[in-house]
């Protein structure tokens, strides 16, 4: 396959607060009328000095801000983006986010004034609990790990309001999880056991046995995990865990092999989360804007964060009097503009079209193992296990890296290069050597992933032949490699202009001697 003859656009020009001349303006606003009574601004209120901001006209900000996004990869690409399961996400979704019945509304409205949003809200509760078997959703966990800490916060309400958080002390969970799930158990208080993977690519249920017991207070698992592979004990791991008394909790990042095709609580499990922004339709956002949506049983209903949205007749309210609810997880109900595009997503795919976006997602997903299984350097993890892999599949560049030197991050750094977004590596800790971890889903069609492979293929030659062109990539970006080292010194970056500045000054004074 033809590979594009890639280059990303690049502008000579500073960052925006060193733009602009002295009395360029964008707007200029005419003086208020005479007539008009203007109050006086308190004196502990007002400026001392001018508000530091670049002087410039509209069309130099726009112009200024057109070329950042030049120069930005952005999603636009082909992005096989393990564990995050990139979706288009749709024009008409993202239109009804800025119609003014919901961008003008705010949370703190009464209720009357929002019963089409607390519809909307209210109805795709229902539509998550088609999907899991719960019987109650909310929504204000403000992605994945959000959603985990609202389990392990809920298990913890739970315990107390039974007299037994002294003694459920403990979280199961595979060294495979993701790990917000062991980071957010910690958080709540509880230790975490691990359990590693066997040959099988799961813990055994002897290590499941071995660990559970009168101390433990809930078991949170994904599944299938981010290799790729399901675990087919699930149920059994369930029935064990309810047996010893725990709770069970089904993290369902990786959903998206697996939509209409089994639900939480058919396993068994007490509680489970989505998340919106992946398996929903709605956009990802570089790490935001992003909803965790989740779900349990009624008898762990009363200790959801509030408020929670009900239906009493017709009308929707929001329902605040929870004597036992864990408190929240984040400010408000919700990042409504997102449920609503998840909302949209679901009801323009109904249940036949989520049945075949799973389909697709599978097939799609071991057709590109197909093709990358023909990559001489490059192995896939557990590779005794013959079995179809689901939503994704972890492999490895470990054999090329001990041939060449050049490892996943540099492979990244290249695909830039080609106009390919670079790709997901690994959750930590690394069980495999320099992984890297696609996921092809049901967006990219055959010629996406065709071309996907064909940059692979060729950083694998380059790889071989030039190792140092690929190890000091990007060279077709706007950017050149980035020191990764001066992340660490705090004297050698500035989160804010004002920071800048003031660094910048220090340096000035140090360099000329003064104090």
């Amino acid at each position: 396959m033809k590979l594009p003859n890639y280059q990303a656009a690049r502008w000579d020009e500073p960052v925006v607060m060193e733009l602009g001349r002295p009395g360029a303006r964008g707007q200029l606003f005419p003086a208020p009328e005479p007539e008009l009574e203007v109050p006086e601004i308190p004196a502990a209120m007002r400026r001392k000095d001018r508000p530091e901001l670049p002087e410039i006209t509209e069309f130099e900000a726009q112009r200024h801000y057109l070329h950042l996004s030049q120069m930005t990869l952005g999603m636009m690409g082909v992005s096989l983006f393990g564990t995050c399961t990139m979706k288009y996400n749709s024009k008409t979704a993202e239109a009804a986010t800025l119609r003014p019945e919901l961008a003008e509304v705010h949370p703190y409205q009464h209720p009357d004034t929002l019963q089409g949003v607390l519809e909307i809200i209210h109805d795709f509760d229902g539509i998550l609990q088609n999907l899991s078997g719960m019987d109650q959703f909310v929504f204000q966990a403000g992605g994945g790990a959000d959603a985990a800490y609202t389990m392990a916060a809920l298990a913890r309400a739970y315990w107390a309001d039974r007299g037994e958080l002294g003694q459920r002390t403990e979280m199961v969970t595979s060294i495979q999880a993701h790990p917000c799930n062991p980071a957010t158990a910690a958080a709540a208080g509880f230790t975490v056991v691990n359990l590693p993977l066997e040959e099988n690519g799961y813990p055994s249920l002897e290590a499941l046995k071995a660990a559970i017991g009168p101390k433990t207070a809930l078991l949170m698992i994904n599944n299938p995990d981010d290799m790729g592979i399901y675990n087919p004990e699930i149920k059994e791991w369930v029935r064990l865990a309810k047996e010893a008394g725990a709770l069970c909790f089904y993290d369902h990042a990786n959903f998206n092999g697996v939509m209409s095709k089994l639900s939480a609580r058919e396993l068994g499990f007490d509680a489970c989360m989505f998340m919106l922004h992946k398996t929903f339709g709605a956009p990802k956002g570089g790490g935001g804007p992003a909803v965790g949506a989740f779900g349990c049983s009624d008898e762990l209903a009363p200790y959801l964060p509030a408020p929670v949205v009900v239906k009493q007749g017709d009308t929707y309210r929001l329902d605040n009097d929870r004597p036992k609810s864990l408190g929240k997880i984040r400010e408000f109900w919700g990042n409504v503009p997102q449920v609503v595009k998840a909302y949209a997503w679901a009801r323009a795919m109904g249940a036949e079209g989520i049945a075949m976006a799973s389909d697709i997602s599978v097939v799609a997903n071991n057709y590109m193992d197909k093709k990358l299984g023909e990559i001489s350097g490059i192995e896939i993890s557990n590779p005794d296990i013959h079995k179809r892999r689901m939503e994704m599949t972890r492999w490895s560049l470990g054999p090329l890296a001990e041939e060449t030197g050049v490892g996943t991050a540099d492979f990244a750094n290249r695909m830039a290069d080609y106009g390919i977004d670079p790709w997901w590596m690994s959750h930590e800790p690394w069980i495999v050597a320099e992984p890297f971890t696609p996921e092809a889903g049901e967006l990219w069609s055959k010629q996406d992933i065709d071309q996907w492979i064909g940059v692979l293929a060729q950083i694998v030659q380059e790889a071989r032949e030039t190792p140092d062109l690929v190890k000091s990539a990007p060279h077709r970006q706007a950017i050149a490699q980035v020191d990764g080292s001066v992340f660490e010194d705090p004297d050698a970056w500035a989160m804010t202009w004002r920071a800048w500045q003031r660094k910048r000054a220090g340096d000035a004074r140090a360099s000329s001697g003064s104090a």
